[in-house]
């Protein structure tokens, strides 16, 4: 039996990744053109509210805060705190 509560939240998790990794690129573009910018407190903490791999594929895909020691550190950081918050649950879910 398929296990409803478990599926939502796993597309919940892809599709805000998938924004988490649009942000990143949408910043990029801006940069290029001389546009607005998202700050990057916002980046960094999209990225640690389980955005983690997002955050990492748009920073390898875009090329983007390739140099900014708070993005080369911080996001890896927050793949591991995403993965250790869903081990959490998986764990006090008894899965």
């Amino acid at each position: 039996m398929v296990n409803y509560s478990t599926v939502v939240s796993a597309v919940i998790y892809i599709i805000w990744n998938f924004v988490v990794f649009s942000m990143y690129g949408a910043d990029k573009r801006n940069a290029a053109k001389g546009r607005w910018r998202t700050r990057e407190k916002t980046l960094l903490f999209a990225a640690f509210i389980m955005g983690g791999v997002g955050a990492l594929a748009g920073m390898k895909v875009f090329r983007h805060k390739t140099k900014h020691p708070q993005f080369v550190i911080g996001v890896p950081l927050a793949v591991i705190f995403n993965a250790a918050v869903l081990t959490g649950i998986w764990y006090l879910c008894g899965k």
